[in-house]
Formats: C-alpha cells, sequence, structure tokens
C-alpha cells in the first residue's frame, strides 16, 4: 500500500543544505514520473518539482537555482538536494507521482537559527 518512503529531513540553519531521498516499493518506478511537494504551517501543499522517467526536471520558482531533483532508477530512488536554505522553505516534504490521491507521511524539513 505505501509505495514513496522519505526521509533526510531535519534541522537546519539557514543558508545551509539538505538532501531529502524517496524510497519506491514499486517494480515500475522506472517508467514514473516522480514530484516533491511540501506544505508548510497554515499553507496549501505545494509543487516543489518534477522528473521525468528520462530525467528532465521542472521547479517551482520559490526554489529554481537552490534545489535540484535527482533520480537512481537501480536504487529506485528519488532525491531532493536542497541549498542555500530560508526559513520559509519549513514544511513537511512528500514525494508521489503527480495525480495520486495518497499521501505518505513525509519528512520534516525545519529552517531556523
Amino acid at each position: 500500500q505505501v509505495q514513496f518512503v522519505e526521509s533526510g529531513g531535519g534541522l537546519v540553519q539557514p543558508g545551509g543544505s539538505l538532501r531529502l531521498s524517496c524510497a519506491a516499493s514499486d517494480r515500475f518506478f522506472s517508467t514514473f514520473t516522480m514530484g516533491w511537494y511540501r506544505q508548510a504551517p497554515g499553507k496549501q501543499r505545494e509543487r516543489v518539482g518534477i522528473i521525468t522517467s528520462v530525467g528532465s526536471t521542472n521547479y517551482a520558482d520559490s526554489v529554481k537555482g537552490r534545489f535540484t531533483i535527482a533520480r537512481d532508477n537501480v536504487k529506485n530512488t528519488v532525491y531532493l538536494d536542497m541549498n542555500s536554505l530560508k526559513p520559509e522553505d519549513t514544511a513537511v516534504y512528500y514525494c508521489n507521482r503527480p495525480g495520486t490521491s495518497y499521501w505518505g507521511q513525509g519528512t520534516q524539513v525545519t529552517v531556523s537559527s
């Protein structure tokens, strides 16, 4: 039932970096477009970015130039590399296939001095 498991969140100071991982348990993972999403307290969930099956990426303007999505189809894993983190990046981060309604537990990222 649980297809994607996020990990790697934590507390980081402004300007710091963090790598999030998304482990997939689906034998057809390599064919999926995957997305990273986040939800901050009191706000709607937003899409951070996506990566296609062939590695093409697209990012929200708020993270463009700071975040990078990558995938390793051998390991069935998608990564979110976050740099130059800002307090407004504080949120629970999720990975999922676009258009899928089921959401996992996510991983908490807190950016604070």
